[in-house]
């Protein structure tokens, strides 16, 4: 069973699967028929899988403005559907359960790069820690559940994903998709400029969809244990030379006005990821700016056939 496996990270995940095994069979919970917030749909949702082995991806999430919107949704959302899945899970002898966690569950100030040692050493950042800690507590389940039950969960928590099929919607993407939607639409329009949130001042590492998916399922085939690890590609770049970069990539030519009125979100993000090479032999493969090409040039297609 793969949750939310019809969204952004989720399609590629189960086209991945797909092409390692052609004879697993793949069930995913449609949130139209089932809400995986209650009890007896999680409970029909595993009669009518009988899965062995659950790949929990689905979540309540969005960029710094949907989180400021929505700090009671994100928080009830991801607590209720992992805390309720894992145990139905457990009840129903599941042999494996894989939990995505957040890297904004770290705290606000952690050092960087981001170590799982560090992840309880404080409160993570305000703009999204309710849906940080609600992912978080996932972690300290999947702990308690293997030292009780002796159930089996793994816990991976992967830094900001970009990618074709990502959300593209300016009420709830992250700031990659947005970018390059402003860029895009601003070009074709003769704007003269795109407004951005914050001061720029900010770094963040960036994954790629399609190098996430590889990993979480590395690490559903061989992690077996109950210990955060974390899943990036190690690069850092700021807000401010990111949005350049897009633009460049885009060919759009006029200014970057930047708001700062909004929230700059947590200061830093880089990710040691070298628990992920030692655990599961993973590392991220594919180069940003090529990366940044693909989405731009899947999100440029998108439009066109949509038009």
């Amino acid at each position: 069973m793969v949750t939310g496996g019809a969204g952004f990270l989720g399609s590629h995940l189960v086209e991945q699967l797909e092409a390692r095994s052609d004879s697993v069979d793949i069930f995913v919970p449609r949130s139209n028929e089932y809400d995986l917030r209650e009890k007896s749909d999680i409970r029909r949702a595993f009669e009518d899988s009988a899965a062995d082995i659950v790949i929990h991806l689905a979540a309540s999430v969005g960029g710094i403005g949907a989180n400021q919107k929505n700090p009671g949704r994100y928080f009830y959302d991801n607590a209720i559907m992992g805390i309720e899945l894992m145990e139905m899970a457990r009840k129903m002898d599941v042999e494996k359960f894989t939990i995505l966690g957040t890297i904004c569950s770290y705290p606000k100030h952690t050092p960087v790069p981001f170590s799982e040692e560090d992840l309880f050493d404080g409160y993570p950042e305000e703009t999204n820690a309710p849906y940080g800690i609600a992912k978080k507590a996932l972690l300290t389940q999947s702990e308690a559940y293997r030292e009780q039950y002796n159930f089996n969960s793994i816990y991976l928590m992967p830094v900001n994903l970009y990618g074709p099929r990502d959300d593209f919607d300016l009420e709830t993407s992250h700031v990659i998709p947005a970018i390059i939607r402003k860029c895009i639409e601003a070009r074709d329009q003769g704007d003269e400029s795109i407004t951005a949130w914050g001061t720029g001042e900010p770094t963040r590492e960036f994954l790629y969809v399609k190098d996430a998916a590889e990993g979480i399922l590395d690490a559903t085939e061989q992690l077996n244990e109950s210990v955060p690890v974390n899943l990036g590609s190690g690069m850092e770049i700021s807000i401010k030379d990111l949005i350049l970069l897009i633009a460049e990539l885009t060919e759009f030519e006029g200014e970057i006005h930047w708001d700062t009125s909004k929230p700059d979100g947590q200061p830093r993000r880089r990710l040691d990821t070298s628990l992920a090479k030692e655990l599961f032999g993973w590392e991220a493969s594919t180069e940003f700016e090529m990366g940044l090409q693909e989405t731009i040039e899947w999100f440029s297609n998108s439009r066109r056939f949509s038009e």
